[in-house]
């Protein structure tokens, strides 16, 4: 998927809404762990009553993986159920990292073999851990910028001598090694403020938002720091979403939440001018 296309999805579904399909077999309803195929079952039904609220879906690889073999054929039908939707941005969070020829490996496997448009990478390795990911037409690299674990302020907000901070300079860097048509930047939601700070350095680039609801980040706050005129966010929401009902309401619980977070957005875009108030029901 494009800039261009995502843009347009953005404008069409009136919405920033990232959903992770970060799916717990545990934790689906009891209904689902009967099927032949629990996980991709839960995903397919998710899927199913999101689609057209959801501009994009963001699979954590390490729920997959877990499962072994199972996992990775559970994987590959989700990636092939969403695309059967239509415009939706698909996003492997597998947060890889290493330079040369591994590093070509995992773009070939993510974006030929698995057909995802984008994946998330950590830039500790550089310039050449990302370079591989980058310059291929409708695919992203979305690079780790400050993340919205507690965690990040070990070595994220560490003061360099020379004045900033690591993840300051990490994302001056990061948005020299690709353009706003194939870079995003992972902002967490859980410092607004940080989210403000950072769209000043890269004002044209996406960022991906994890952090919303389970983690205590303010949805508002971030749309007020974050947005640009093309909207430039994509917001997840998984446990919000996943979770939101029990037994046979959670479907139906889940399009609830996905339409709420929806408005919101909808409502913010309109503000911001990236929407037409003609084009707003």
């Amino acid at each position: 998927m494009t800039r261009t296309q995502l843009i347009a999805a953005i404008r069409r579904k009136k919405s920033l809404l990232c959903v992770g399909l970060d799916t717990e077999e545990l934790l689906i309803p009891e209904h689902f762990r009967a099927e032949s195929h629990p996980v991709r079952a839960f995903n397919e039904a998710i899927v199913e009553v999101t689609h057209d609220l959801a501009v994009a879906y963001k699979l954590n690889l390490a729920f997959y993986e877990a499962l072994g073999d199972q996992g990775w054929l559970d994987l590959e039908a989700t990636i092939g159920y969403i695309r059967s939707k239509g415009d939706c941005l698909i996003i492997a969070d597998a947060k890889r990292g290493d330079i040369g020829n591994t590093a070509r490996k995992y773009a070939e496997a993510f974006f030929d073999l698995l057909d995802v448009d984008a994946i998330t990478l950590s830039p500790y390795m550089g310039k050449d851990s990302i370079i591989p990911f980058v310059g291929r037409e409708g695919k992203w690299a979305v690079v780790l910028g400050v993340t919205s674990n507690a965690g990040a302020e070990d070595v994220q907000f560490l003061e360099l001598k020379q004045g900033g901070t690591v993840y300051q300079r990490t994302i001056q860097h990061s948005i020299g090694w690709g353009t706003p048509e194939d870079l995003m930047l992972v902002v967490g939601a859980t410092r607004p403020q940080v989210v403000a700070e950072v769209r000043n350095i890269a004002k044209d680039h996406f960022f991906l938002v994890p952090g919303v609801g389970a983690q205590g980040g303010d949805l508002n706050a971030v749309l007020d720091a974050g947005m640009t005129k093309d909207g430039g966010l994509l917001i997840n929401s998984s446990r919000g979403i996943l979770y939101a009902g029990a037994g046979e309401d959670a479907i139906p619980a889940a399009r609830t939440a996905a339409r709420g977070l929806q408005a919101t957005m909808a409502l913010a875009l309109l503000e911001k001018g990236v929407l037409d108030r003609s084009s707003v029901g």
